[in-house]
């Protein structure tokens, strides 16, 4: 998909006009375009192209000092707060940050660009680093806060900026795959004795990999009703609400094709806005469209450690929206009060 950059940076300018408060995913799905390409289209303004040397770039964003990390997919926002920490990009294939604040998971195939955004809003200049995948869809985003170190930003910028600051971009049209087997050419008793044999709840992964299932296929074919069971998504209001009154600590994995970004810690301020259930904390904001939620699963995965718990929740494609865990680390049992919230739900 393309258009030139021109007509198109006219059209935006026109559609911000009719609808001021319009943010600029909304306003590329309306233009017909990515987001990416809608962004170019600024470049030499308030947009300055980066070299996609992603690791070095993020190996560096510890400079910033307290930012924002956004990482969404079509249904879910998740915003988090703090610094940088802990870099881990020793595996060709996926990085990681493992810090109490900022804590990703990234898949480096699907990087493809990156952007530096100073855009002034009704709230003052607002900072950001922005990655994108093939597709033109944001993958990751860092924002400035009144906590972080301009100077550095400044820095950062300068020192990745690319030779190329054309305000053209192109996008490739991703396939979908929508492929499952049918039940029918699945080994169901040997996946079923799989997962009976889990020892790690990554091993899940590799596992469906091995028997061929999708997701929602996999948690469909469960040995049985306690190891996975489709639940209303109302549970997940009911289950936030709940946290949120006990002061439970509960991790929240929100993540698309190149990134999955973790909460760890007590949710407090939990509110409805139109169809978006959200927690509004000072440090972490979530934002969970209920309307676009096709499937929700309570899942019971054995490891090591004992039981896992999560609730994992899907769109109509069988895409992973959003896990909620309580918390816990590798070498220790799950908590007790969130085994006993999810089984008082479930």
């Amino acid at each position: 998909m393309h258009t030139t950059s021109s007509s198109l940076k006219e059209q935006w300018n026109a559609l911000k006009q009719e609808h001021p408060q319009l943010r600029i995913r909304n306003a590329a799905q309306e233009l017909g375009v990515s987001e990416a390409e809608l962004l170019a289209t600024q470049t030499g303004e308030t947009v300055t192209r980066l070299r996609p040397d992603f690791q070095a770039i993020l190996s560096e964003v510890e400079s910033l000092g307290k930012v924002m990390a956004l990482t969404r997919n079509e249904e879910c926002v998740h915003e988090r707060k703090g610094i940088y920490l802990n870099a881990d990009f020793s595996s060709p294939h996926a990085g990681l940050f493992v810090g109490e604040d900022i804590d990703l998971r990234i898949f480096w195939s699907h990087w493809n660009k990156a952007y530096a955004v100073v855009d002034e809003t009704a709230h003052g200049i607002k900072k950001s680093i922005q990655f994108f995948g093939k597709d033109g869809e944001a993958i990751h985003k860092i924002y400035l806060t009144k906590d972080s170190n301009d100077e550095a930003f400044d820095i950062l910028v300068s020192k990745y900026k690319a030779e190329d600051q054309s305000t053209n971009e192109t996008s490739e049209k991703m396939p979908l795959n929508l492929d499952e087997k049918p039940d029918g050419e699945i080994d169901i008793k040997g996946f079923q004795q799989a997962w009976l044999d889990l020892k790690d709840t990554h091993d899940f992964f590799m596992m469906m990999r091995k028997f061929g299932v999708t997701r929602t296929q996999a948690l469909r074919l469960a040995p049985d009703h306690y190891h996975a069971k489709e639940v209303s998504k109302d549970v997940i209001v009911s289950m936030l609400e709940e946290a949120s009154a006990a002061k439970l600590p509960i991790m929240v994995f929100v993540g698309n094709k190149g990134n999955i970004q973790i909460h760890t810690g007590k949710v407090n301020k939990t509110l409805w806005h139109g169809d978006w259930f959200n927690v509004m904390d000072p440090d972490f904001n979530m934002h969970l469209d209920m309307s676009k939620i096709a499937q929700t699963w309570i899942v019971r995965k054995p490891t090591e450690d004992g039981i896992v718990t999560s609730i994992e929740v899907f769109n109509e494609m069988g895409d992973i929206i959003i896990q909620f865990f309580g918390k816990r680390k590798p070498g220790i049992p799950e908590l007790e009060d969130w085994r006993t919230l999810i089984n008082k739900l479930s």
